[in-house]
């Protein structure tokens, strides 16, 4: 299916995470334009230069970025302007957990971080490219929550972090239906547990080199567990394998395109399974 994407101009946040490189890479692939926004601009050049050393159609640009500072957001889709256009397509993938804690214990400083990353970061996006997708009746927004605000299971040790991905949920509805009679959709996927190919496919920052893979393992060693049936959380998933970022990207890509035109509000999970409406 050709999803009719190529030359389109799209803004990823979060590009140098684990999910946020296989968004880049895939919209790349498919010939859009990326920004790759991100704190981590040394990891977003690192994928820029994957992506055209293996021939993408479309062109990666990694830009300096703090989502939860609203400046720092539109001094971004402002280059992005400049380098490729309007935009077309905005995924808010940047999020994270401050750090795993029994509920009460987590810190002030913790709930602060989660808050501003999460929802402040989602808002802040949303705002920023409202002059372009509604002056023109046309755009995509793509919100990336977590499964950890469907399954309380999802959420153990990270409860807030499942509650402030709850506000990402009604927040994709709400602003949705708002948009909709003004020609710009929104939607939500809910990762479960989606791993790297590799170990180096992440930034510093990403949760996987802060606590991830001393927690769960580094990909390879999941493999293995899961074989054995040994890997939390996953070992009993329905379908039987590791998720993997390009299994975000490519609901991501038809959610983009208009071919999902007639689809808006809407939250799919992807996590094998492990949640079923």
């Amino acid at each position: 299916m050709d999803l009719e994407l190529a030359g389109k101009t799209a803004i990823v946040t979060g590009g140098s995470g684990g999910i946020g490189r296989g968004l880049v890479m895939e919209f790349a692939r498919e010939g859009l334009n990326v920004v790759s926004a991100s704190r981590d601009v040394e990891t977003g050049q690192n994928i820029a230069l994957d992506a055209e050393s293996q021939g993408f159609a479309g062109k990666v640009l990694p830009i300096a970025c703090d989502v939860t500072d609203r400046a720092s957001v539109d001094a971004m889709v402002t280059e992005c302007n400049e380098a490729f256009g309007p935009v077309d397509v905005l995924v808010n993938n940047a999020g994270g957990v401050a750090h795993p804690s029994d509920f009460e214990d987590f810190d002030e400083a913790g709930r602060k971080w989660e808050i501003a990353l999460n929802i402040d970061g989602v808002v802040n996006c949303c705002q920023a490219v409202a002059k372009d997708m509604l002056g023109r009746s046309s755009g995509s927004v793509i919100n990336i929550s977590s499964n950890s605000s469907l399954l309380g299971e999802a959420a153990a040790n990270i409860v807030h972090y499942g509650g402030v991905k709850g506000f990402v949920n009604s927040f994709s509805k709400s602003l949705a239906f708002e948009w909709a009679k003004k020609g710009v959709r929104v939607n939500n996927i809910c990762p479960g547990w989606i791993v790297p190919e590799n170990a180096e496919d992440v930034g510093p920052g990403s949760f996987w080199n802060r606590f991830g893979f001393e927690t769960m393992g580094r990909p390879e060693e999941m493999e293995k567990a899961l074989a054995d049936g040994t890997l939390y959380n996953m070992s009993g998933l329905p379908i039987p394998r590791l998720g993997r970022p390009e299994d975000i990207a490519w609901l991501a890509l038809f959610l983009a395109s208009e071919r999902s035109g007639y689809i808006t509000g809407q939250m799919v999970s992807v996590s094998g399974g492990a949640f079923m409406h």
